[in-house]
């Protein structure tokens, strides 16, 4: 099957968060989490933003990050608080699948972690299925069930990461150069 279109692949049940987040840094917390997905009243068509703010919380809530106010503009959050922002965006249309793009990649070693215990939270309370796409294999090797090392467009290396190391993914990295 051929993905159409954002919302073809949505409607599939599959979701993504991109490596430059697609935020919008002038809108708040609430409205960027909402954002393509809007909440509206059933008997007027206006948005329920009380509810949608009410969602977002709760979407925080859940992946257990602390921001202090859903009204608060993304454009003053850290990076941490953005990449948490992204995935509640996605986690809203509570997908099947979650594809992680980078998801650390530009964060630094103490957001990084934060990140990764909220991705871990993530894994051990929702059936989903994610497919985390990263250089670092410290992160692949603990977020990871199984790793798929992809060099020229061919999988390299497939196995589970229990029977893997950092070593040994570096090493089929370099002899495939």
């Amino acid at each position: 099957m051929e993905l159409k279109s954002v919302d073809h692949a949505r409607s599939l049940g599959i979701d993504c968060v991109y490596q430059d987040l697609a935020l919008v840094e002038e809108l708040s917390v609430w409205q960027n989490i909402s954002l393509g997905r809007e909440i509206v009243h059933q008997r007027l068509p206006v948005l329920a933003r009380r509810r949608m703010r009410g969602v977002a919380r709760d979407a925080l809530d859940d992946l257990g990050v602390r921001i202090d106010s859903v009204d608060a503009l993304v454009g003053h959050l850290s990076g941490g608080q953005r990449q948490a922002i992204a995935i509640a965006r996605s986690m809203h249309a509570a997908p099947a699948i979650l594809l992680l793009d980078e998801p650390l990649a530009a964060m630094g070693t103490k957001e990084a972690a934060a990140m990764m215990s909220v991705l871990a939270r993530l894994r051990e309370r929702s059936p989903i299925s994610i497919i985390f796409v990263a250089h670092n294999f410290g992160h692949v090797l603990k977020l990871c069930d199984r790793v798929n090392l992809i060099q020229d467009g061919r999988i390299a290396l497939e196995k589970p990461t229990s029977d893997t190391s950092v070593e040994e993914l570096t090493s089929v990295l370099l002899h495939h150069v």
